[in-house]
């Protein structure tokens, strides 16, 4: 006789903490396997510098939002997670403790310095407005860093539609004062504005 016990699902979790937990946990191997096939791929020159560099500088912001998620006793650095769900991850390990792409060295100033600023610059302003952090003083030094660090990359064109965009929101941020928050219909537009700025990033660097 079937056992009709053996047919019913198996749950990870028990209630809905326990399925953030495990939901959070597994974005983190997610983005470290991702950094590690991207690693590997670099190395046997699959994908060029340029977009290389923005994809790595996306994926380490990645990590330091989903690791802020799982750390814990438990989880207390990045060696004890890998080793608890072992992990063969060396390359992403590596590029997480120097927190920079491959392609940049100590030069500052460089292309690639600039890209990956850039991205993580984006991807921060973004995060934020997502998180409800729609006060002048949590939005307005990192876009200014944005459009700082796309003025000194000779390779944007002047017209390139993110400058206009953020520099439209540096507008709207300069007639408000330090604690002043975005409505909800302002917040909803910037982060639209800042995914197609970050998209036509992309295909710069894809097109060049």
């Amino acid at each position: 006789m079937i056992r009709q016990e053996l047919y019913e699902e198996v749950k990870l979790y028990r209630n809905t903490r326990e399925r953030e937990k495990y939901d959070n946990l597994a974005e983190l191997y997610a983005v470290l396997n991702t950094l590690q096939n991207l690693e590997k791929m670099y190395i046997k020159d699959c994908i060029p510098a340029k977009e290389y560099t923005a994809a790595c500088s996306k994926l380490i912001v990645q990590y330091k939002a989903a690791f802020r998620q799982v750390q814990c006793d438990e989880y207390p650095d990045l060696e004890t997670f890998v080793a608890r769900y072992r992990m063969n991850c060396p390359a992403a390990i590596s590029r997480i403790k120097e927190d920079r792409p491959i392609t940049i060295k100590d030069d500052k100033g460089n292309t690639s310095r600039c890209i990956a600023d850039i991205v993580a610059l984006y991807i921060t302003i973004m995060d934020n407005l997502r998180l409800n952090m729609l006060s002048k003083d949590q939005l307005d030094p990192n876009l200014r860093e944005l459009m700082e660090t796309m003025n000194r990359m000779s390779m944007l064109p002047t017209d390139f539609e993110g400058k206009a965009k953020v520099k439209e929101w540096l507008d709207v941020l300069a007639g408000l004062g330090a604690s002043d928050e975005l409505d909800e219909a302002q917040a909803r537009q910037m982060v639209f504005d800042m995914e197609s700025g970050y998209n036509a990033f992309n295909r710069i660097l894809h097109s060049s």
